[in-house]
């Protein structure tokens, strides 16, 4: 039975149960080449999503940083139904308990509710006692929040209210030392903050000064003492860096050498081992020069990790290995955007968005895994200078 049939862009489009057949028109309409492509990706058609979406304000007439869409998972695409009124929001996350979403702001960080329609309710603000932020993360019992410095290589450590408000300051720790590049990396830039899934190492990532520092918390007091160190090849400036579902691999994607170094993670006698088993480009061999690896994200069921490249404007999607945690490449292929700062996959694997920072857009795409795949999926939308995105699922019987 079609569900829906449609001509454009050379190519015709049939949706049949789950399976999509794109077929390869001429100018007549008529089809030359087939492709069928079987969705593969989670069964989420009851489900309901919102997506945030961060943005810069600074220089615009746009005063809201935050965006609020409804996620339409058929079709693979965003519509705004809200706006949130923060300056120059470069990073937002959600609390692990799914009721709060904390953004990074000009004057410091501020809190949200997340109320049962998706829309956000302002709890407070806080200062972080330094230069504006550009990373935060809780931990896993949302006791915590840290704040990553790229201006002043700085993390910042404050307490988290029961009503998820921001409290007060409970350590700072600034990053010493010279990196290896005489111009952007030549001082500390912590770019991103993220506890290991145990709840018990926080994992700085410097760019600055190519290494991931690694300090244990602790619970009672918010301090953070320094207990071991990721060192990164000189001049590769590790960016973000994410865990797997269980916990026993790191990924850390590097901005200027493009590729992802992959880890193993245990606590052995009370401390933490980390080990590279693999790296792997964010590239393809023939790419653009001067580009800078962007995205780190991984797909809803831990299947999948996303990264992209500036310059190049390419997004790239991994397979996880899920005994080894090791990645294989399925695409690297163009986003149609200039800087691709973020690009994540939809949590039903089978639509991808990327924020495209310098061209103001959002792009999206139709992913074919099996076959490598990226088919444009309508029209890019105007936003200014998006950051980052999350989806966050609404819970039945909220509204």
């Amino acid at each position: 039975m079609i569900k829906s049939s449609q001509i454009r862009a050379g190519y015709l489009r049939l949706e049949i149960l789950r399976i999509t057949a794109y077929a390869i028109c001429d100018k007549t309409g008529r089809a030359k080449r087939t492709i069928m492509i079987e969705r593969h990706g989670l069964n989420m058609s009851q489900d309901k999503y919102v997506a945030y979406v961060s943005t810069y304000t600074v220089g615009k007439v746009e005063k809201y940083g935050i965006k609020i869409y409804d996620v339409d998972m058929e079709r693979g695409r965003l519509t705004e139904k809200n706006q949130v009124r923060i300056t120059n929001s470069s990073y937002i996350s959600i609390s692990h308990n799914k009721k709060f979403l904390y953004s990074i702001t000009d004057f410091g960080v501020e809190s949200y509710k997340i109320l049962p329609s998706g829309d956000l309710e302002v709890i407070n603000a806080s200062s972080i006692n330094g230069m504006r932020g550009c990373y935060l993360s809780t931990d896993y019992e949302d006791q915590f929040l840290f704040v990553g410095g790229y201006h002043d290589g700085k993390i910042t450590v404050l307490r988290l209210r029961e009503d998820g408000g921001v409290g007060d300051i409970t350590d700072e720790i600034y990053h010493k030392g010279l990196g290896s590049i005489a111009e952007r990396n030549f001082r500390p830039h912590v770019n991103c903050v993220k506890m290991t899934r145990d709840n018990h190492y926080l994992c700085a990532a410097d760019l600055g000064l190519d290494h991931v520092n690694v300090y244990r918390l602790d619970h009672k007091n918010g301090k953070l003492r320094p207990i071991d160190m990721v060192r990164s090849e000189q001049e590769s400036a590790p960016r973000h860096l994410k865990f797997s579902k269980d916990g026993r691999y790191m990924y850390i994607v590097h901005e200027l050498k493009n590729y992802i170094d992959v880890y193993t993670y245990e606590e052995v006698d009370g401390n933490p081992e980390f080990e590279k088993i693999q790296t792997i480009s964010t590239l393809n061999d023939y790419h653009a020069g001067g580009s800078a690896a962007s995205a780190l994200n991984i797909s809803e069921d831990f299947r999948y990790v996303v990264s992209s490249n500036a310059g190049d404007n390419s997004t790239i999607i991994y397979r996880v290995d899920p005994e080894t945690g090791m990645l294989s490449k399925i695409l690297c292929l163009p986003i149609s955007g200039d800087y691709p700062k973020d690009a994540n996959l939809f949590p039903d694997n089978r639509h991808l968005v990327s924020l495209n920072h310098e061209s103001d857009t959002m792009t999206f795409f139709t992913v074919d895994l099996e076959n490598g795949l990226l088919i444009m999926n309508g029209r890019e939308v105007k936003v200014n200078q998006p950051n980052c995105i999350i989806f966050h699922k609404i819970e039945e019987g909220t509204e």
